[in-house]
């Protein structure tokens, strides 16, 4: 299980699940946004990327996030 911001270099070397993260300094937030919004957006990337581990998958997949 890989969270990357570059997907495709994700899939080329053979990721069987991937989780798109924000940017490359900041996978997880946004410096710029309030420290509410930035717990919500770690919060919930982590938490797929949680449902990621224990998902069964039969070939790789790309997980969805909302925010």
């Amino acid at each position: 299980m890989l969270m990357a911001n570059l997907i495709p270099v994700a899939k080329s070397v053979g990721v069987n699940k991937m989780v798109p993260t924000i940017s490359i300094p900041y996978p997880l937030g946004d410096p710029a946004t309030p420290k509410e919004e930035q717990y919500k957006l770690r919060y919930h990337r982590v938490g797929v990327a949680l449902d990621a581990l224990t998902a069964e998958i039969s070939e790789p997949t790309l997980f969805k996030t909302k925010i």
